[in-house]
């Protein structure tokens, strides 16, 4: 089922150049692909002139730059589905460390990128339009593929280059350029050797072949299904079509053909077939995206009442909870709260609808049936991510700030770089009037939005407010000592 989308006007050649320069999977422009299955592994080592240490430089850019221009999904249900399904696969996958940093990107196009420094991002639109889980899965083995074969480091030998934040400032660039449709990205690519990356793509061919096979292995290995990825693949296609862009002139030599279609769907073929049911977590959450990609939320409410009294509509729970979400979005949380009780009725302690009726009471201000819906979810879920936000949520908005940033100090414990978190932080500590936990909080989220300066006067502030001796002084001490070193490199 899909809800109208509202879609952004996209500037051809944007999207492509984001994740072929990205190495990444892309939907209309992918590299093409050979037939020929018995192709070999040509990864492994890689990164003779980028070490690892400097593609994590690169990745901290990266982010840095999508954290300060591009729109991200901060929806906590949303988050924890695409941390619970990329944690499944990582073990699969041969990279040489599994902690990833990972970015939803707040557009209705279908998009995933993987940037050195182990970075993954998705758009929004890749939930509306990867009809399985098995099909969404697909293409995050395939960017998991990319990162552990260090496409972009082999890449960067052939050139013979090393200026690895240069590139940085290219890549953030062109992702920017894409994701925000919009000239914000350009900037950051002027004055650069974007040539030099563009004459990369010549070996994308051999390395897409890879990732598509390597990625396979992944899905396989993670008891998920590999024919995802041709499905997928025909999905790109019939959206290429529909769309009809035109490829880019520096893209022309690896467009999305039939026969890398049908070399993957040859190579899902010999794997053994089983039937692989999806988690119902992951419709779900599509259905949540789907209302918020609506033209509107009445016509999101309409459209899944359609679905829901259709004699053939499948996974009915799943539409069920799209209405209670277009409901709750239509200010109609008396709805909405019958159907989520309803849901809950058939799968009594499901999170996602715990979590969905407790955002209904919260907007009715019924803060105390609230409070107690999501204390015995916590109690049973211990540490869990969206139970806990949403926590955060009911005590800053029942003006219990201290309670508040004590839900937030733990996601941030667990969660260190989602910025918007420390923000969060920011505001419950103001709200509980601890200045010094403003400033520390403030802190965080500049350096992750790359502001050190800002992060030192922060500290330098909390520091003040300390008095000599304390124990926690001695952290903000360190803490600034950390911030102040890595400006002074920045500076040198």
């Amino acid at each position: 089922m899909t809800v109208t989308n509202r879609r952004r006007t996209q500037r051809p050649g944007t999207l492509a150049s984001a994740f072929a320069l990205a190495f990444s999977l892309t939907v209309s422009q992918a590299s093409a692909q050979s037939s020929d299955s018995t192709l070999p592994s040509i990864g492994g080592a890689g990164g003779g002139l980028i070490s690892e240490r400097q593609e994590t430089d690169i990745g901290r850019q990266v982010m840095t730059s999508i954290r300060r221009s591009a729109p991200q999904i901060t929806d906590a249900l949303v988050q924890d589905y695409l941390n619970s399904i990329i944690y499944r696969l990582v073990p699969s996958a041969p990279l040489s460390s599994s902690d990833l940093t990972l970015a939803i990107i707040d557009s209705p196009d279908i998009n995933a990128f993987a940037v050195p420094g182990n970075v993954v991002g998705v758009n929004g639109g890749l939930f509306l339009n990867a009809e399985s889980e098995q099909q969404f899965a697909s293409v995050l083995a395939h960017e998991l593929a990319h990162l552990s074969q260090r496409h972009f480091a082999r890449r960067l030998e052939q050139q013979e280059t090393s200026a690895p934040l240069t590139i940085a400032g290219m890549i953030a660039g062109i992702i920017l350029s894409a994701v925000t449709q919009s000239d914000v990205g350009i900037a950051a690519i002027a004055g650069t050797q974007a040539l030099a990356v563009q004459n990369m793509l010549a070996y994308s061919r051999a390395h897409e072949q890879e990732a598509d096979r390597v990625g396979m292995d992944i899905l396989a290995s993670s008891g998920m299904d590999p024919r995802g990825m041709p499905e997928m693949f025909e999905i790109m296609m019939r959206q290429n079509r529909l769309q009809g862009n035109r490829v880019p002139e520096y893209l022309s030599t690896h467009p999305l053909t039939q026969n890398r279609v049908s070399d993957t769907r040859n190579r899902a073929e010999q794997y053994p077939r089983r039937d692989v049911a999806d988690a119902q977590e992951y419709h779900l959450v599509r259905s949540r995206l789907q209302v918020r990609y609506a033209k509107s939320a009445d016509i999101a409410v309409e459209t899944f009442k359609d679905y829901l009294n259709r004699s053939d509509t499948e996974k009915p729970d799943a539409i069920r909870y799209g209405l209670a979400v277009a409901l709750l979005r239509n200010g109609n949380q008396s709805e909405a709260i019958i159907e989520l009780e309803r849901l809950l009725d058939g799968t009594p302690g499901r999170i996602t609808y715990q979590v969905t009726l407790a955002e209904a009471l919260i907007e009715q201000d019924k803060l105390n049936e609230a409070r107690s819906l999501l204390s015995e979810a916590l109690a049973r879920n211990p540490g869990n991510y969206p139970i806990t936000d949403m926590l955060a949520h009911l005590e800053t908005a029942a003006g219990n700030g201290e309670r508040a940033a004590e839900y937030l100090h733990r996601l941030t414990r667990e969660l260190p770089k989602k910025e918007h978190l420390w923000l969060r932080l920011a505001e419950a500590e103001g709200l509980a009037r601890n200045i010094v936990g403003v400033h520390r909080a403030r802190a965080e989220y500049d350096i992750l939005m790359g502001d050190l300066e800002a992060a030192q006067r922060q500290l330098r502030q909390a520091q003040e407010r300390l008095p000599a001796g304390a124990p926690l002084r001695q952290i903000v001490t360190e803490r600034l000592s950390q911030v102040s070193e890595r400006l002074n490199q920045r500076r040198s």
